[in-house]
């Protein structure tokens, strides 16, 4: 079951065509996964604890423009887990019509922040993960 938020399009997420711009969409999904470490993770002692959460590759398809006052439904779950990284899926639709607006995949990894390194998905983090599927 996706994790969803909602956002809605204001005035600055706009270019001069009058439709969100499309680096806006980035911002949008990075919004849903912060709201996905709060819910999943205690982000502060992940901290703490010398993790961190690195995205290594974002591929993301645009279908639909999205205006001025639209509010737009951000559905989140986990893909996949490998041995060292994870993969969001992501979709971005009118929350008030279900036309698809953007889809994306975002692939993750768990680095040691002492060594900016990334670390296998070992059990601790496979179990918290899992629960994104």
């Amino acid at each position: 079951m996706p994790d969803i938020i909602h956002i809605k399009v204001r005035g600055y997420h706009l270019d001069v065509y009058g439709h969100v711009n499309n680096t806006r969409y980035l911002e949008f999904l990075e919004e849903a996964r912060w709201t996905i470490k709060e819910k999943y993770f205690d982000f502060p002692q992940t901290h703490d604890e010398g993790f961190g959460f690195v995205v290594v590759n974002t591929n993301i398809n645009y279908r639909h423009y999205a205006e001025l006052g639209d509010v737009l439904e951000i559905r989140t779950h986990l893909s996949r887990i490998g041995a060292k990284s994870a993969t969001f899926k992501h979709e971005i639709v009118n929350a008030a019509t279900e036309q698809p607006i953007a889809d994306a995949e975002v692939t993750f990894v768990i680095i040691e922040l002492n060594s900016g390194k990334a670390i296998p998905i070992e059990k601790k983090w496979r179990d918290r993960l899992e629960l994104l599927k």
